[in-house]
């Protein structure tokens, strides 16, 4: 058990709920290890022209190249990336996505607003196709953050309500109202007023939840759910619900017994529920959109980040045509709105995803992950729990399983004791370590990127005195 206490200033873990953190000591030493003069000569161009902000600039290492599940540094050091920013699905470089956009570009490389394309139509078609249901009209837009704003436009016209529900913790961007929306401290810190009528509500969550879970039963976080009933009828003239599926940063898989509660209060109060699926759609839950795993259908979906292929930036609100009423408004009006270059990396995203039947091997290798975390979780008392969906998984570190007290020091030396061996991952809310590999990892690869965790999990007990 545990023989040492982290130490953390407790009134700026805030500002550890989203990625690592780029002010610590730690952060420091790993800067100085680089030796490479190259590496540390372009950090320092970086520093000097960059504006500063958490957890960017002063950044990690360079990158020269990526390739397949593989970033590369300019020392010549490879990482398997898992964590990617959540665009990596299929890897970097891959070649079809690659193919179709350079074609692309050679024909038609942009689209001025108010033209159409066949690309571009042709990719909202197939869109519309693997979301299935009524979800069947759509906007593309550059970016994720985008795309949020106009779900939050779109409820607003349809509800005549400007209310939004919420859940703390969440990530919907970092522009004004997707960090209005959002539950996350860090973004909002100095902000001064935001965005009028957020109401925040707890998220489901099992480990360390605002409610008692029952041991043993799955289906006990519906009071979350009753929670916003709760809100919805003491506060009224609410528009919107707005969550991921499933909390991409540190990994909250709730019930469906808990969405499909979810979907029973928004269609019993007029409440749009628009799903936030930019990090984990294009198949990361083993569906290609993870609303689909729990038998749902939001009034608007919102995607981005992996629908680009990792190659373009491209993002996508897609909603019912019963709203197809806001002809009057402009929702989005971007200049890249029906971006042919987009569109043809994300068409090709979608094809390869088919035609090699990713959403099955996704599924395959969530049983194999989960059984590897559920072993060291039993041999580790550093673990506090291990929960994910398809390829996507977060493992916990606690300094005491009794308590549940957050393992900060622990996590980020999992981080650095990792990188150094050639994994490159994410640590969430301080002491997550959240692993999202590309989709298109071979199993062998796969294997050896555990077998580096786990020696390193196993290291870090050792330094920090816990029994093994």
């Amino acid at each position: 058990m545990m023989q040492c206490e982290s130490k953390e200033n407790l009134s700026h873990t805030h500002f550890r709920s989203e990625g690592d953190v780029n002010t610590t000591p730690a952060r420091q030493e790993w800067n100085a290890s680089l030796e490479d003069r190259a590496t540390q000569a372009i950090l320092k161009r970086d520093s000097d022209v960059f504006l500063h902000q958490a957890m960017s600039t002063p950044c990690l290492d360079t990158l020269q190249h990526a390739e397949g599940i593989y970033i590369e540094d300019a020392a010549g050091k490879k990482y398997m990336d898992f964590h990617g920013n959540n665009v990596h699905q299929l890897g970097y470089g891959h070649p079809e996505v690659i193919r179709k956009v350079t074609e692309q570009m050679a024909s038609l490389p942009f689209s001025p607003r108010r033209f159409t394309n066949e690309t571009a139509i042709e990719c909202a078609e197939k869109l519309t196709q693997i979301c299935g249901g009524e979800l069947n009209r759509v906007l593309f837009a550059p970016g994720g953050t985008s795309v949020i704003g106009m779900a939050l436009k779109l409820a607003r016209h349809v509800t005549n309500n400007f209310k939004v529900v919420s859940l703390w913790d969440s990530f919907h961007g970092a522009s004004l109202d997707a960090i209005s929306v959002g539950g996350e401290a860090c973004f909002r810190e100095g902000m001064g007023p935001l965005m009028a009528g957020v109401e925040r509500i707890p998220p489901a969550v099992s480990y360390r939840g605002a409610f008692p879970m029952r041991d043993g039963d799955p289906n006990s976080d519906v009071h979350y759910a009753d929670y916003l009933e709760y809100v919805i009828e003491k506060e009224g003239s609410i528009g919107a619900f707005i969550a991921e599926a499933v909390r991409n940063t540190d990994v909250q898989v709730p019930s469906k017994a808990y969405w499909k509660r979810i979907r029973e209060i928004c269609d019993k109060h007029n409440v749009l529920l628009i799903i936030d699926d930019i990090p984990n759609g294009m198949g990361r839950s083993g569906e290609w959109f993870t609303h689909q795993a729990y038998d749902i259908e939001p009034d608007i979906l919102c995607i981005g980040k992996g629908f680009g292929g990792g190659l373009v930036p491209i993002a996508a609100m897609v909603t019912k045509n019963k709203y197809n009423t806001a002809a009057q408004i402009s929702l989005g009006h971007y200049t890249h709105e029906k971006s042919p270059i987009g569109c043809a990396a994300a068409l090709a995203t979608m094809q390869v995803i088919e035609q090699h039947n990713l959403l099955q091997k996704v599924k395959d290798d969530s049983e194999f992950v989960k059984q590897r975390l559920l072993d060291m979780k039993a041999r580790y008392s550093v673990i506090g729990d291990v929960r994910g969906i398809g390829l996507l998984w977060g493992v916990e570190l606690v300094t005491d399983p009794l308590t549940k007290t957050r393992a900060y020091d622990e996590a980020e030396a999992l981080l650095y004791e990792c990188l150094n061996q050639g994994l490159s991952f994410k640590v969430s809310q301080g002491n997550v370590a959240q692993l999202s590999p590309p989709l298109i990892i071979e199993r062998s690869d796969l294997n050896a990127a555990l077998d580096i965790f786990e020696a390193a999990i196993d290291k870090v007990c050792r330094d920090f005195g816990y029994q093994i």
